[in-house]
């Protein structure tokens, strides 16, 4: 409730502060009911995805799956989304938000409630595929729908805004699934879960929603992508500054996702309390919801690109020492500066992606974003997984490091430009 204060006072003060004079700070005020509506939904159902990760992994670990059963499963959660982003992406483009995010929201209910009535460790396979699925929907509709509405000049900020909701929502998560299965037990945490997504379908009922501005946005993108339909997929990665935004994003999301995976597995390992691990994470999120607020700040005295290729290289150094902390509060001090590299990252690479995007095609954009990410999302944890069981961990991570390093000379040239 505290971190959703500051989002509203935050975002009402800025624009009616700075903008209310201006004929464009008069649209963006008109404006903030629907995205302050849209990002309290992408929290609600982002709890219930990274809730549903967490659990997944202590209850699978519980079960005495194995390092490699874990990444089958945590995979699961991007094999769909790595399949259909691009398609419905496409579909965002020329029906408009509310149906796929409604459509989102029950695959997510389902998957959620499942396991919560069905005990073992079949359910979960099945139960993944609905939630990663339903989560994508609601993602790219919101996404897209922040994207329309926002100024070219506002754009960046009305991410940022949508990226404080995701650390908030990153946060209760694994915090309330620590807690909830440590004092109860993991098919509770489920069905809350569900409770939190039950809770997206009632916001989606509201009048914010049927607003003009958000048909309107709908339309225009529907028009557009008629125009762009005989487009390939092919044209966007040939597009040079969205081919450099698309890796770049890969390195970050793929270090994000790998640290949520092997995180639950190295807590376990080394004897930690189920709530332990969900406050480690939930530091994580807390960090990145601090320098997510500040990114306001922060953009006006670096570029873009000069904010990804910091948050590279401190993604990098924390992932090579990351094995030689062997104490709680020493993961805490290397998740926090992770948590404050990595999550500077989101807003500008959804900037970036938008602005660089052909006229009609930003949700195919962000769904061919998404699909090459969760490909990683699928490919890393299987891949690590493996690796974790027969040479251990500390593979991992510096196989991690080397990866994000990848991104640090194609983001540096960039920023040097600037």
């Amino acid at each position: 409730m505290f971190s959703l204060t500051i989002i509203f006072f935050g975002y009402y003060t800025e624009y009616s502060h700075q903008d209310a004079l201006s004929l464009s700070g008069l649209f963006l005020v008109r404006q903030f009911p629907p995205l302050f509506h849209l990002v309290l939904i992408s929290l609600v159902a982002h709890v219930a995805l990274v809730g549903a990760r967490i659990t997944t992994s202590l209850y699978a670990l519980s079960l005495h799956a194995s390092e490699f059963t874990v990444g089958i499963l945590i995979a699961s959660f991007a094999l769909f989304p790595m399949l259909f982003a691009v398609p419905l992406g496409r579909w965002v483009d020329h029906i408009g938000l509310k149906k796929p995010m409604r459509i989102g929201a029950v695959l997510m209910a389902t998957g959620c409630a499942i396991p919560s009535f069905i005990t073992g460790l079949g359910v979960l396979y099945f139960s993944v595929l609905l939630i990663g699925s339903g989560f994508l929907a609601m993602h790219i509709a919101v996404q897209h729908a922040v994207g329309s509405l926002s100024e070219s000049d506002a754009r960046g900020r009305n991410f940022s805004w949508l990226a404080l909701g995701y650390s908030t929502s990153s946060f209760i998560g694994p915090v309330m699934a620590g807690y909830v299965i440590e004092h109860f037990r993991h098919a509770t945490a489920y069905a809350i879960c569900t409770g939190f997504v039950l809770t997206s379908i009632l916001l989606l009922s509201s009048k914010n929603l049927r607003s003009l501005h958000l048909r309107h946005a709908a339309s225009a993108a529907a028009q557009s992508a008629a125009k762009a339909s005989n487009s390939s997929i092919i044209d966007l990665l040939r597009h040079k500054e969205l081919r450099r935004v698309y890796i770049v994003s890969i390195c970050l999301a793929s270090s994000w996702d790998l640290f949520m995976f092997v995180m639950p597995i190295h807590g376990t390992h080394m004897g930690l309390s189920a709530s332990s691990i969900g406050w480690i994470l939930g530091c994580f999120s807390a960090s990145t919801f601090t320098v997510r607020l500040a990114m306001h700040w922060i953009s006006r005295h670096a570029s873009q690109w000069q904010i990804l290729t910091t948050a590279l290289i401190f993604a990098v150094l924390c992932f090579l020492v990351f094995p030689f902390m062997t104490s709680p509060l020493a993961i805490v001090l290397v998740t926090i500066v992770l948590g404050l590299a990595l999550g500077s990252s989101q807003p500008n690479v959804l900037a970036l992606l938008h602005e660089m995007s052909p006229p009609g095609r930003a949700g195919e954009a962000v769904g061919l974003r998404i699909t090459i990410g969760n490909a990683s999302q699928v490919a890393l944890p299987l891949a690590f997984g493996a690796a974790g069981a027969t040479v251990g961990l500390f593979p991992v991570f510096w196989a991690m490091s080397a990866l994000i390093g990848i991104g640090v000379p194609l983001a540096w040239r960039r920023a040097a430009e600037k």
